[in-house]
């Protein structure tokens, strides 16, 4: 038996760009992306913090350095620039791999600058 589980996050990532007449996906610079450990072409979830809307696209490289995040494609409808998002993706895992797995989880600041990372998120509270 396989458990979906949460691989990587960016959390609160700012959008910059957001291309209606592009092919499709999610651009993310590329150091974000090798800080999470998203790969090219993987399949990402993204939720939208602005407007509720959420949606699945994979991502693509991005210039590194550039703080880029675009929306592309028909989801440009879904997000706007300056609007803070959630970026997953999510793994199978086998219950061997489960006793050790850890996310990575890259918390962003504005201008999409890297506040911390984690691979525990915090006990919520009552």
């Amino acid at each position: 038996m396989h458990t979906i589980m949460l691989k990587a996050k960016l959390h609160m990532a700012r959008v910059t760009h957001a291309v209606l007449n592009y092919e499709g996906s999610c651009a993310i610079d590329g150091d974000l992306l090798d800080l999470a450990g998203i790969r090219e072409n993987e399949q990402i979830q993204i939720y939208n913090v602005e407007n509720g809307e959420r949606f699945t696209t994979y991502a693509i490289r991005g210039e590194e350095g550039s703080k880029l995040i675009s929306i592309n494609g028909a989801a440009a409808h879904l997000a706007a620039p300056g609007h803070r998002i959630i970026i997953c993706s999510y793994a199978h895992y086998s219950q061997a791999e489960l006793a050790c797995h850890q996310p990575a989880l890259v918390y962003l600041q504005e201008g999409n600058d890297v506040s911390h990372t984690s691979n525990i998120i915090p006990v919520q509270l009552a």
